[in-house]
């Protein structure tokens, strides 16, 4: 194994299903530390690329890595690596706990050991010895997590841990997977929730019909994209005139009593001097950072996405 291979190194991944292509040429790499959103709406091919990841199917075509590890050639390739893919499955009949002890007398190893420790880090402690089939949804999705911290993994993928969950339970379980990561854990989570991925992850991956339209730091996509900034003027016909015209302006349009339009910082201070020259005085000019959740519409819904830089 190399000695600095990435957690996760994916190259030219493709899953077909007869006609259907429902991984289209998916290349990404997460790196050590990393909270990596994979986002997508509904039915873009998130779980079956995690799925492969896993090697719990075979790609059509392309290669994963794990720590450099291939998943295909067998089980030895996921030391380190837990997880679970769409909603983990329990015993309903039996306690958390003793889920658990089943799960662990399976990997072996100190598992048994950490059943406590991770009892407690899920925040389950109390509770262990309740019957799942009386488990919220929000809290067999801890303890789901908690099957997975049975392998001590250094790599976490967790597929929509907090889809179903009501606001508490999403809180809870933003605050639960930060606290894995701080503890230097790398966390790969696909979701469709933009509030989650925003405040949790560091970089992103974003899908689209199979294929990854976007990937890099959050905050380099909202740099690519610009600002939105909202004008009022003494004179918003002229002020429109001006902005449909000037160099480095885009989507210039009214709003109301008000003018939206996107531009570098540059390009509005210069346009700020030839308002006030073409006495069309300013009254109001604020910006308006593109959200998470603006910029996944773009690239996942408009018949041709804005182009950014991955």
């Amino acid at each position: 194994m190399p000695a600095e291979a990435p957690p996760i190194e994916v190259r030219g991944l493709v899953k077909r299903y007869g006609s259907i292509v429902a991984v289209d040429d998916v290349s990404l790499s997460v790196e050590r530390g990393d909270v990596f959103g994979y986002l997508g709406p509904n039915g873009a091919g998130k779980t079956t690329s995690l799925r492969m990841m896993l090697g719990l199917i075979r790609p059509t075509a392309g290669t994963v890595r794990l720590f450099g590890r291939d998943p295909q050639l067998g089980v030895a390739a996921l030391e380190g690596v837990a997880g679970f893919v769409e909603a983990p499955r329990f015993y309903p009949y039996l306690s958390g706990r003793k889920n658990l002890e089943m799960l662990a007398a399976f990997d072996g190893g100190g598992a048994r050991a950490r059943i406590d420790q991770v009892l407690d880090t899920v925040e389950l402690i109390g509770r262990e010895h309740d019957k799942v089939g009386g488990y919220s949804h929000g809290m067999r999705q801890r303890l789901g997590i908690a099957s997975a911290l049975l392998r001590d993994p250094r790599l976490l993928l967790l597929d929509e841990p907090a889809t179903g969950l009501d606001p508490g339970g999403m809180r809870d379980m933003r605050v639960l997977v930060r606290r894995l990561a701080d503890e230097g854990m790398t966390v790969l989570l696909s979701s469709h929730l933009m509030n989650e991925v925003e405040e949790l992850c560091n970089r992103v991956a974003i899908v689209r019909a199979g294929a990854i339209v976007y990937e890099g730091e959050i905050a380099e996509l909202k740099r690519t994209a610009g600002s939105t900034y909202r004008l009022r003027t003494t004179d918003n016909g002229r002020a429109l005139e001006i902005c449909e015209d000037w160099p480095g302006v885009q989507d210039a349009r009214g709003d109301g009593d008000a003018i939206r339009f996107s531009a570098s910082e540059q390009t509005v201070a210069e346009l700020s001097r030839a308002l006030v020259e073409a006495d069309a005085l300013i009254l109001a000019l604020s910006p308006e950072t593109a959200t998470l959740e603006d910029l996944f519409f773009s690239l996942t819904e408009d018949p041709q996405p804005v182009a950014v830089a991955a």
